[in-house]
C-alpha cells in the first residue's frame, strides 16, 4: 500500500503540480505547489501552485486551499490527502490545520528549501517567531501527521528512486529560473 501511495504522490507532483509550477515560475512565482487527492481511490481533486506575485499570501498550499474552497462541490477534507511539494511553512501548516486536514505529505524539506532553493524563510520564521530549532515542530500531533515522501521511498525500489531523482532535477532547474528572475517581482520575502 505504501509503494502504491508513494508512486501516486510522485505521479501527481510530476504530471499535475510541476506543469503548473513551471508556468508560475515563468511569471515570477516561487517553486512551491500542492495537490489534494482522495484517500479512497487516490484520484486527484485539485492541483495548484504558488501565486505570490498576485498576493504574498498565496503560497502553493494556501492558494490551492483557496481554489479548493471555490469549487462548487468538494469532498470533506477528512477524506483527502494534502500533498505539498515542499514542507509547508508555518502559515501553510496553520491553513492546513484550520481546513481540517489530518495529514500532509511533502517532497522537499525545510532544509532543502533553505539549502537547495536558497529560500530560508520557513526555518527563519519558525526560529524567530516561534523559537523552534530546525525540525522543531511536531510532525505528529492532535491535528495531523506529516510525512516526508523521500523517507517513505524504499531504496530497493529503483523505479521510485529514479522518479525521486527526476523530480529533484526538475525542481533544481525551476529553482535556478526563479533565482535568476526574482529581482523583478514584488514578493516581500523572495
Amino acid at each position: 500500500m505504501v509503494d502504491t501511495l508513494v508512486s501516486r504522490l510522485l505521479e501527481v507532483i510530476e504530471s499535475d503540480v510541476l506543469p503548473l509550477t513551471e508556468d508560475g515560475v515563468a511569471t515570477g512565482n516561487k517553486v512551491f505547489g500542492a495537490a489534494l487527492i482522495r484517500k479512497s481511490d487516490l484520484s486527484l481533486v485539485l492541483a495548484g501552485t504558488n501565486d505570490e506575485t498576485s498576493n504574498p499570501l498565496w503560497h502553493g498550499e494556501v492558494h490551492t486551499l483557496k481554489q479548493f474552497y471555490e469549487l462548487p462541490q468538494r469532498p470533506p477534507t477528512s477524506e483527502l490527502i494534502f500533498l505539498s511539494t515542499h514542507e509547508p511553512c508555518s502559515m501553510c501548516m496553520s491553513a492546513i490545520t484550520w481546513a481540517g486536514f489530518d495529514n500532509f505529505y511533502y517532497f522537499f524539506s525545510h532544509e532543502d528549501s533553505r539549502d537547495a532553493f536558497a529560500i530560508p524563510h520557513d526555518l527563519k520564521i519558525l526560529n524567530e517567531v516561534f523559537g523552534l530549532p530546525v525540525g522543531g515542530y511536531r510532525r505528529s500531533n492532535a491535528f495531523w501527521t506529516a510525512y516526508s515522501i523521500p523517507a517513505l521511498v524504499d531504496s530497493a525500489d529503483t523505479e521510485l528512486v529514479s522518479r525521486v531523482q527526476r523530480i529533484r532535477d526538475s525542481y533544481a532547474s525551476l529553482s535556478q529560473d526563479y533565482q535568476e528572475s526574482k529581482g523583478g517581482n514584488d514578493i516581500p520575502l523572495d
